[in-house]
């Protein structure tokens, strides 16, 4: 059997990068900021944006906290066989997102549940700052299935290696580069560098090489987790 190590900044680094391309936490935001502006509250969107923004960095960060835990502390032999299960899981939405790439919305899709993107549109009605952390909170939790693939493939990756510094710092980093779209969408819309539409426009024409490009990377770290319960490759 051959053994290799991979690294596990790099890991994080590029799964996150691929992970903040994503249509549904990207049409959230891009909702909201319209909003702002149709309701005549540009000068809002900083302040609002900045705020679901970091509602959604915490949310996302207490959350893989609270799974980094609960997958570091599995015995040896059943957090393998987690591994495979989780392995499978990510495989299975990756082909799902791939599937998107050729039939978009056709059969399953890892999209928000429509009953709950119609709450968020209804949300958005009233865009106060404590309303702004409500959204990002409820967000964050109803679009797991549309970004938490990559997400729970790192964390899997990083409870082999305990509960440290260093997870919650490459967790961290990770969460950070997922809401970087966020942050440059809510700047430009600030300083008026793009509109909304063109934004919007961008989005539309490009989400479904958006949901290929997240499919072939679930399905590709899929095969690492497998490998990694098998003992084949190690991250370090």
């Amino acid at each position: 059997m051959v053994e290799a190590t991979l690294p596990t900044l790099g890991a994080v680094l590029v799964t996150a990068a691929v992970d903040s391309i994503n249509p549904c936490a990207i049409g959230v935001i891009l909702l909201l900021v319209a909003t702002l502006i149709k309701q005549d509250r540009k000068r809002d969107i900083l302040k609002v944006g900045g705020i679901y923004i970091a509602a959604v960095f915490a949310t996302y960060f207490i959350a893989g906290i609270g799974i980094l835990h609960f997958l570091a502390n599995l015995p040896v032999q059943i957090a393998n066989y987690v591994t495979m299960l989780v392995a499978l899981i990510v495989i299975a939405g990756g082909l799902i997102e791939v599937k998107d790439f050729f039939w978009y919305g056709k059969g399953s899709s890892l999209m928000i549940p429509e009953e709950y993107a119609e709450k968020i549109a209804d949300k958005m009605d009233s865009l106060t700052v404590p309303a702004a952390v409500v959204l990002g909170v409820f967000v964050a939790a109803v679009e797991l299935p549309c970004t938490g693939g990559p997400y729970l493939a790192i964390l899997t990756v990083l409870s082999q290696q305990g509960v440290n510094a260093t997870a919650y710092a490459l967790m961290a980093l990770y969460n950070l580069i997922f809401v970087m779209p966020l942050i440059i969408i809510v700047t430009f819309a600030y300083l008026g560098s793009y509109k909304v539409d063109e934004m919007k426009e961008w989005k539309h024409m490009n989400k479904a090489k958006m949901r290929m490009m997240a499919g072939l990377l679930m399905v590709f770290l899929g095969w690492i987790l497998l490998l990694l319960a098998t003992g084949v490759i190690k991250f370090g």
